[in-house]
């Protein structure tokens, strides 16, 4: 699996785990590089609390468009650390 965005692969890898129809990257299949902690979070019920990352390529800024759940709740313990992705971020 691969998350593209403006045509720059932001994660590779052929282990994601995939939670509620969302592909899960492993943290070392990311390249950092093009994501910044942005400051927001989110709360989920089941899976916990999620740090959001804008990804920037070049002078391209995506808000908030990918995620990361640093503790996640036991239910979701598989997810730790693994990157998600939205806001046009595409999965192939």
């Amino acid at each position: 699996m691969k998350a593209i965005w403006k045509n720059t692969i932001i994660a590779e890898s052929e282990k994601t785990v995939v939670v509620e129809k969302n592909h899960y990257f492993p943290p070392d299949s990311v390249k950092m590089e093009y994501l910044t902690k942005s400051g927001n979070t989110y709360t989920c019920a089941w899976k916990g609390v999620c740090d959001y990352y804008d990804i920037t390529v070049g002078k391209d800024v995506n808000k908030d468009a990918a995620w990361m759940y640093p503790t996640p709740t036991e239910p979701a313990k598989e997810i730790k650390g693994h990157f998600a992705f939205s806001h046009g971020v595409e999965i192939i």
